[in-house]
This record gives structure tokens, sequence and C-alpha cells, in this order.
């Protein structure tokens, strides 16, 4: 899901990127040197067990839907076509389920989902949705950079908002390369690189000139020990999926139909018909 901090506090949205001389590894760099979980990952945590009970409502709306809506635009995967070749019986990852509308979706479907997440309020409104609609498929607690699966367990990683935005890049890349077979695909979501640089510094709507730096560090504070994000520009998610094992397959640069409604405020539509305002990646683990 979008950057809750942007759509819940209605606050700063990121900066972006790494950089034109590689990607930051800030938050990796202190995993390595200490051996203690990375800071942003209790920040994330604590943000999303604040969050939680005001994403009941619109989880149990998704799970009811017939079709997969997929982003900010809600556009179906009728139309889309991301899932394409997943049949029943392939195993696939949530990474940063939330309320896991897209793991109950595939389970409906026959295949074997996992919904891994960082909050254990988050995790408890997709078991209460489990017994609403008897639907039931593992959910785990979990950092998604550290997944206790074996290698090559999936055969898709799905991040809609999850992990690639709220965990270190290169930390859950790498980990997601581990958790597929060869030829395994990747589909992720992220905010899209304009609509960062054209948010305002106070936060509010994306507007029409550019306000912030484009090549900055990936990590993203906007408040004392309060939530983190990452955002990379393209070079770097493209150089990033590349050094961890992953071929590029497409970049989507959404742009909605004339009619769509936005889940959040963040962005109008007439903004996102001009401009991109999310990107959905698709890579496949090289063989």
């Amino acid at each position: 899901m979008p950057s809750t901090h942007t759509w819940i506090r209605n606050v700063e949205a990121a900066a972006l990127g790494d950089g034109d001389h590689g990607e930051d590894t800030e938050g990796l760099a202190e995993a390595v040197d200490t051996g203690r979980e990375p800071d942003y990952i209790e920040r994330n945590r604590a943000a999303w067990e604040l969050w939680a009970p005001r994403q009941l409502a619109s989880g149990r709306k998704a799970w009811e839907e017939v079709d997969l809506h997929w982003g900010i635009w809600n556009i179906p995967e009728s139309e889309l076509q991301l899932i394409a070749g997943i049949e029943p019986g392939h195993d696939v990852i949530e990474l940063g389920c939330g309320t896991a509308e897209v793991s109950a979706w595939l389970a409906r479907r026959g295949v074997v989902p996992v919904g891994i997440d960082i909050s254990g309020k988050q995790l408890r409104n997709a078991e209460t949705l489990q017994r609403e609609f008897r639907v039931s498929f593992p959910l785990v607690l979990a950092n998604a950079e550290e997944v206790h699966y074996e290698d090559a367990s999936f055969d898709l990683a799905v991040s809609e908002y999850g992990a690639s935005l709220w965990c270190e890049p290169r930390r859950w890349l790498r980990e997601a390369h581990r958790l597929l077979r060869p030829d395994g695909r990747l589909i992720f979501f992220t905010n899209s690189a304009l609509l960062v640089v054209c948010t305002p510094e106070g936060g509010g709507q994306a507007g029409e000139r550019l306000v912030r730096e484009f090549f900055s560090h990936s990590r993203l504070e906007f408040e004392n020990d309060g939530p983190v994000e990452f955002h990379s520009t393209h070079g770097s998610w493209i150089r990033l999926l590349r050094r961890s094992g992953f071929v590029l397959e497409n970049l989507i640069e959404v742009r909605p139909p004339p009619n769509a409604h936005a889940r959040y405020d963040f962005v109008t539509l007439e903004w996102a018909r001009h401009w991109p305002s999310e990107e959905i990646w698709v890579a496949r683990k090289a063989l």
C-alpha cells in the first residue's frame, strides 16, 4: 500500500533516489556492523501498530471484491495481468502483506500464498478477515528482509507498497531473490519518482513544480523516531535489481483511466493523468 506517512498523516512525501553514484547503504551498514535489527524496522513496526486499527475497514472492502484491484488507482488485475502465468498450486510470498487482500485473492484461486508483515496488529486484521471470509493461508510475523523460509521456496514474490517502500532496497531485494525459484517473478509497487519530487515540503497533493532534489539518499525520515521510507530513482532500481540477480522485464508507469478514483488524497486524478503517480516493477530471477 502507498506511503502511509503521506496518506495517513498528510505530511512530507519523500525526496528521491540514491544519487547518481550508487545506492544508499546506511541501513545495511548498521545491520552488518552491529548485528542488531535495523532501527527503521522497529520504527516502522511501531508506526504500523498505531495505524493498523484504521486499516480493517478498507481491508474488508478489498476482500469483498471479485477482481483484485491494485495500487493507488484500483486498477483491476483483469487489465494489468500481473499474475498471468501463476497457476493453482504455485507458491507466492507477499512481502509486507498488511490486511493480505492480494494473498486472499490468490488463495481463492488455488494458489498457495504466504503473507509476511512486521505488524502483529496488521496480521490480526488479516486473521479477522480470514475468519469472516473463510479463507485460510499462513500469516507470518517477520521482517521481509529476513524471512525464515528455505532458499527457492516460491514462484512469485509480491510487494504492493510493503517491503518495496518500508525496507532497505538492497536487503529486501536480496532476500526476495533468495526466496524465489529459478525463473521466479518479482512484482512490486512504489511511489513514482516524479510524484515524490513534486510533493510540497509540508505534504499535501503533488503540484506542477519540482520542489525536491532528485538525487538524494534513499532513506527518508520525516520526524524524530518516526517511520522511515525508502525511495530510489529509476537508475538505482535498475542497478539494484541487476546486482541482486534479477532481469528486469517491465516497468509500468501507471496512468489511471479518466473515471478513476484514488484510494488516497495525496495525488489528484488530473495530476496522475498527466504524470505517473505510481510505478509497477516486474523482474525475473535469472536462471
